[in-house]
């Protein structure tokens, strides 16, 4: 909660006026009880109408004064609530947007989700209802006690007896609490996790009849985070029940003692009505505070998620570094890496000069697409070095290592705006390079036979696209910013032959200074590179052109062997 105590430090004013004005309300209900005894003890019985009518006329004062506290409270407390939780959201998305590839992993996406919705909610209400009721609860508990002792010593003492077994309660059920809503949560962060899923595979799943499956799979999933509601439910639920059980046992032990201290002379009528009123305001504070209790554990389990991702060390730092000397543009020097297992990539060493096309190509899983974020260092290698232009990517900033990047990756995005703004992507492209770019990518025939040409919009992820003009519009995307470097990591997977070759000739011959890598699958699409890195179970099986490797390379022929019959461009 530490954290969460620094963003409301920054409303401390308007949080200081907000208490003192629901102390003053709170204050003002505690008064009524007490001056209702007196005109029924002492002014009823001298029989002033006058004196009657004033203190009448005082207790609607209080009231009003107690009404007004309590309405600019609440409202204060629900401005600060907002903004407090508006800064914390803000902050929480833009540190997940810093993360390492590796720390989003070892959160994972759909607990990230969870924490920025379900946690910050929790939070927000944690935050306001503790505002409204944090203040007012207690202090209507301690004062009515205390109002209590002040008309009644020895009534008050029979209903304090309980308190023990009220204080004892309410510890071991928060305790119990905390536990039980974190394991909530992260039952709904696999249910968040199935539902991202099963939405963005949701064409596979029907195609493969595999609805009800997955239906099953979700509702097992449903049935675990209900279990684990209930069981937070069933334990904070039993709250309210066991509190107005404890105070009902003190308010009959008081009732009895009462009735004989008043047919003793020692109470009046008026004391012991306005005893059972504050027998009301401390029963109501008691279920207040009970609230609360609930309430902050369900905020404190959420606060302890989000600081957790807030708290997590800035990562990929750059880290000092000399340029080196390198006919080479990129280089990759004896590079190994693994996600925390078995090796993904082992000593792998090859290098590109500026201008050259550097095809990709392997097995799946032979570490194709890693290297490429080793390249763009969304990891950091275990073992050698990544160099672009001489300086170890290590060394860079992030922000200018990856400006010098145009990249389409296997499962990239569009949104659901503009072609236009689809392929300018919020960077400011100079208007000229757009349709440049989208003529290299061979998509400015289809988007200039759209109605609206570049301002024709996209569905939600180009659903009104197909599969090939989806990715047309990506590479164009990617050229749109002039990269230095290149990188389409499986992006003609949707496209002919005839269009793919199109695309490469164009890029060649448009962008002659760029470096390109193209990762691919099919061999077709490297055979015209400068150079080809052929990779075999993470190691590099060859490296040359396609005449080279024809005649030293055997995992390269084998993948010509199992390609032949395509219709290689």
């Amino acid at each position: 909660m530490k954290r969460i105590f620094g963003y409301i430090g920054e409303y401390k004013w308007r949080l200081t006026g907000g208490i003192a004005m629901k102390t003053a309300g709170t204050l003002a209900e505690l008064v009524l009880p007490l001056i209702l005894a007196y005109m029924i003890d002492t002014v009823a019985p001298t029989r002033s109408v006058a004196a009657l009518v004033w203190w009448g006329v005082a207790m609607v004062g209080v009231s009003v004064a107690a009404y007004l506290g309590n309405v600019f409270a609440n409202r204060n407390a629900s401005r600060i609530g907002r903004d407090v939780t508006e800064r914390l959201r803000g902050d929480l998305f833009t540190k997940t947007l810093a993360l390492s590839f590796r720390q989003a992993d070892e959160v994972t996406m759909p607990s990230l989700v969870s924490r920025l919705s379900s946690d910050t909610y929790n939070v927000h209400t944690m935050l306001v209802m503790t505002q409204r009721m944090g203040i007012r609860a207690p202090l209507m508990l301690i004062g009515g006690v205390a109002m209590t002792f002040t008309l009644d010593p020895v009534l008050a003492l029979v209903l304090l007896a309980v308190v023990p077994f009220l204080t004892a309660f309410v510890v071991f059920v928060s305790s119990r609490g905390v536990k039980l809503y974190t394991a909530l949560q992260r039952a709904v962060d696999g249910m968040v996790r199935k539902v991202r899923d099963d939405h963005t595979g949701i064409r596979v799943i029907k195609a493969l009849s595999k609805t009800q499956y997955e239906s099953d799979s979700f509702r097992a999933l449903n049935e675990t985070v209900s279990l684990r509601e209930r069981r937070a439910g069933i334990t904070m639920g039993i709250t309210n029940p066991v509190l107005n059980f404890f105070l009902n046992l003190g308010m009959t032990a008081v009732i009895f003692v009462g009735a004989y201290r008043v047919a003793g002379g020692h109470s009046g009528v008026g004391e012991l009505i306005a005893f059972t009123s504050y027998f009301s305001i401390i029963l109501n504070a008691v279920i207040a505070v009970s609230r609360i209790f609930v309430m902050l554990t369900k905020g404190t389990a959420s606060a302890a998620r989000i600081e957790e991702v807030l708290d997590l060390p800035a990562d990929l730092l750059p880290v000092p570094g000399e340029t080196e000397e390198d006919e080479a543009f990129i280089r990759f020097e004896n590079v190994s890496f693994s996600y925390g297992g078995a090796p993904v990539l082992e000593d792998v060493s090859f290098s590109v000069k500026k201008g050259e096309t550097l095809g990709i190509i392997g097995g799946t899983g032979s570490g194709k697409s890693t290297l490429v974020s080793l390249l763009l260092r969304f990891y950091d290698v275990d073992s050698g070095s990544v160099r672009v232009e001489g300086k170890d990517v290590r060394a860079y900033d992030p922000q200018a290592l990856r400006k010098k990047f145009g990249v389409v990756f296997q499962s990239d995005f569009l949104m659901a705006a503009t072609v236009r703004e689809n392929i300018d992507f919020e960077r400011n492209v100079p208007p000229e390079n757009i349709p440049k770019a989208a003529e290299c990518a061979c998509a400015d025939g289809f988007v200039s036979a759209l109605e609206e040409g570049y301002e024709s919009r996209l569905a939600v992820r180009g659903a009104n696209f197909s599969g090939g003009q989806k990715q047309r519009l990506l590479i164009a995307r990617a050229l749109a910013g002039d990269p230095e470097i290149l990188v389409l990591d499986d992006s003609s997977s949707a496209l002919d032959y005839k269009t793919d070759a199109l695309v490469r000739r164009a890029i060649s011959k448009q962008y002659p200074n760029t470096t390109v890598l193209m990762v691919a699958q099919r061999i077709s699409s490297v055979r015209g590179a400068d150079k080809i890195l052929v990779l075999d179970g993470g190691r590099a099986a060859g490296f040359g052109s396609d005449e080279q490797l024809m005649q030293t390379c055997e995992a390269y022929r084998r993948i010509y062997e199992s390609q032949k019959g395509a219709e290689y461009a």
